[in-house]
């Protein structure tokens, strides 16, 4: 871990912070504890029992992965500012292409665990507002002015700045937002410190629109429309995948009508489609599919990305500028395909180039990887709602925060 996000330098002004010290000193021994990890691998079989030890090549390094998500469970305290009313703050849609949004917030807000009340426990303090309730509830449809979002966020950390110590202490550093619309990036430019300082947990992780991975975290779209996610979960083995890559989605955004232009009606191992005929089912498709073909659309993020690792089908995905939920930590050329946007001609070839035996270790390593993007309620260890704090948690080990005049 690298100390990668740049603050104003801290000033001691005399007065010790003794439960500020007493966290930092809690994390920099978190630190050293994953440093030894990564240096000692046998160091894995000290830790106590859990559910789950990761472990295998669809992490960047499992032995500091286990580590730290140990430390997070152990140590790792959120506080949620009581101030605002729902539905703009403190809720969230959790059936709609935004439910990561709605869910999260839900998870957050009803958590004994890891939610603290005591504000002076806190390693980081959620701004608990919906963009997305936002956009339904205060933008004026086709005014093309996000003004009004802004102000609202600029005014909210007005008021807890102004009621709190915390946010001016680390300039915004150990607070985060969470959003899965598109305007997330937007609205979080309603306040300076929260569009540089801060860490923004988006679903629209788009390295050109400022998302910066060492302190930003990329958040997994998920299409949900029921309360259960069990059935869109499993998938046949690839000897009962008769289809080599599918797509279906509409003609928008800067690659999907190089997709369609390439391959729409013109290959029977490719198949790709704008609209699937009436009675086809979509998720079925998927089920039959070696790949399942995730292109970026108006905005980077895909909800097929999760859907694909739910019914075990290995991702293809095709973007550019836009970094993949959790790649701190999951390595996901071990169980998916990148292709850039010029190598769309070429997709078939691609595909074909991986040999069976690859193909049935990176499907297998789908399964693996299915945990970590499964929603749950309430929450279970390493799934989505644990993988969200458990990156937040490795962006607040990279911020000391100090006391300020």
């Amino acid at each position: 871990m690298n100390d990668t996000i740049s603050l104003p330098e801290t000033r001691d002004s005399g007065r010790r912070d003794i439960k500020l010290e007493k966290i930092e000193l809690g994390l920099a021994r978190s630190r050293a504890a994953i440093r030894n990890a990564i240096q000692n691998k046998s160091s894995l079989a000290n830790l106590p029992d859990m559910d789950y030890v990761p472990i295998g090549p669809i992490y960047r390094n499992a032995y500091a992965f286990h580590r730290s998500y140990v430390e997070m469970e152990k140590k790792f305290k959120v506080y949620i500012y009581k101030e605002g009313e729902p539905p703009i703050f403190h809720d969230g849609p959790c059936k709609s292409i935004y439910s990561s949004e709605g869910r999260f917030i839900h998870s957050m807000e009803t958590d004994d665990k890891f939610q603290t009340r005591d504000p002076e426990l806190a390693h980081v303090y959620f701004l608990p507002f919906s963009a997305v309730n936002m956009v339904t509830l205060i933008y004026v449809p086709n005014s093309h002015d996000n003004g009004p979002l802004r102000r609202t966020i600029s005014d909210y950390i007005d008021v807890i700045a102004t009621k709190y110590p915390y946010w001016n202490r680390s300039v915004g550093a150990d607070h985060f937002m969470l959003s899965c619309h598109d305007w997330g990036p937007y609205v979080s430019r309603g306040h300076p410190h929260l569009f540089s300082n801060s860490i923004r947990v988006l679903c629209n992780a788009n390295t050109t629109e400022g998302f910066n991975p060492s302190k930003d975290v990329s958040l997994p779209e998920i299409n949900l429309n029921t309360d259960s996610i069990s059935s869109i979960i499993g998938g046949p083995s690839a000897s009962h995948r008769p289809i080599l890559a599918f797509f279906a989605g509409g003609d928008h955004g800067p690659i999907r009508p190089l997709l369609l232009k390439h391959w729409k009606n013109k290959d029977n191992d490719i198949q790709v489609y704008e609209y699937l005929r009436k009675g086809v089912s979509y998720y079925d498709m998927m089920r039959k599919s070696k790949y399942c073909i995730c292109p970026s659309g108006y905005e980077v993020a895909s909800p097929r990305i999760v859907e694909a690792l739910y019914l075990e089908c290995v991702p293809v995905t095709i973007g550019d500028n836009y970094v993949l939920p959790f790649s701190d930590v999951l390595s996901w050329k071990s169980f998916s395909v990148q292709v850039s946007k010029e190598d769309i001609p070429n997709l078939k070839s691609i595909l074909m180039s991986i040999s069976p035996r690859q193909y049935i270790k990176m499907q297998r390593r789908v399964k693996i990887a299915q945990r970590h993007f499964m929603v749950n309620s309430p929450p279970k260890q390493y799934d989505m709602f644990h993988m969200i704090l458990h990156s937040i948690w490795l962006r607040r080990l990279n911020v000391k925060v100090g006391p300020r005049d």
